[in-house]
């Protein structure tokens, strides 16, 4: 039986600070425990927002925490092809289309029916997507395209479901409200969640299997936050035939006000730390895993 795969993905859209620290060292621990690989993903996927200095720091932070992880580390931004192919994959099928409103002219229309009765919200507390979209004839989603109007690539959370069937995974972790083994997914949750836009090849959602299954990933180990998501997960992996991994999902760290550390938190940035003279050692006592 190969080795297990454990993978550490951070975004370059901002300096990593101890929350990171504690997903890093823990996909690390748990790796070299099972005997397994470590890998290094940087999710670069948002040209906007991630920036050259912000990797070339990810990487400085890691090796002062003492992390090994095979090279070369896997750049979302060099595979912008495969995430094209998947969303063509699931078009052939029939199950994604384009959404020309702007986040202020669905901001409207949701608002609009909530002044008549409560109005869904994913598992973040974003309202859902009211799918007008969805029913847009297709001649006007023709004339759209061919006009260069922004876009984004929705899917069709209903026919992915009746397609896909019942969803669960196996957790080894818990979730926010203790959920732990086999947990029954629900991307329902989330609406017609957004796969890719015009001017970016793929969403967080999409890109995420895509890259899990490209390197074999076997066991994802990553924060709370994203234990619903996993719900997304699981239907594109059935949707595209992918391989399912198994889930852990560990507590977040939170500051003194109960809040997640955020990359704009300085007092708990890993450059701001070791500048004050914080060793790799005291990090681990700090978040717990000494």
């Amino acid at each position: 039986m190969p080795p297990p795969v454990f993978r550490f993905a951070p975004s370059p859209n901002g300096y990593l600070h101890l929350g990171h620290a504690y997903s890093a060292l823990l996909n690390a621990d748990l790796a070299r425990r099972a005997g397994g690989r470590l890998l290094l993903r940087v999710e670069d996927i948002d040209p906007t927002r991630c920036k050259p200095e912000f990797e070339a720091a990810i990487y400085q932070d890691l090796d002062w925490l003492g992390l090994v992880w095979e090279a070369p580390a896997r750049r979302q931004s060099d595979h912008f092809a495969d995430y094209r192919a998947a969303l063509d994959r699931l078009d052939a099928l029939g199950l994604i289309y384009p959404s020309f409103e702007s986040r202020a002219e669905i901001a409207r229309v949701v608002a609009a029916r909530e002044a008549r009765a409560p109005w869904p919200r994913d598992p973040d507390g974003a309202p859902l997507y009211p799918g007008t979209a969805r029913r847009l004839p297709a001649d006007e989603r023709a004339a759209l395209a061919a006009s260069g109007a922004p876009y984004a690539l929705r899917l069709d959370m209903a026919k992915a479901l009746a397609r896909a069937g019942a969803l669960d995974w196996i957790e080894d972790g818990a979730g926010p409200g203790g959920e732990s083994g086999r947990v029954t997914a629900r991307p329902q949750a989330w609406g017609d969640v957004i796969l890719g836009r015009k001017e970016t090849p793929a969403s967080y959602h999409l890109a995420v299997v895509v890259d899990d299954a490209a390197q074999g990933v076997t066991d994802v180990v990553r924060g709370q936050d994203l234990f619903w998501a996993t719900g997304v997960h699981r239907l594109l992996q059935r949707l595209l035939d992918l391989p399912a991994p198994r889930y852990r999902h560990h507590a977040l760290l939170r500051d003194a006000a109960g809040a997640k550390l955020s990359k704009s938190t300085q007092a708990t940035g890993l450059r701001e730390l070791r500048a004050g003279g914080m060793t790799p050692a005291e990090v681990r006592r700090r978040i717990g895993l000494g």
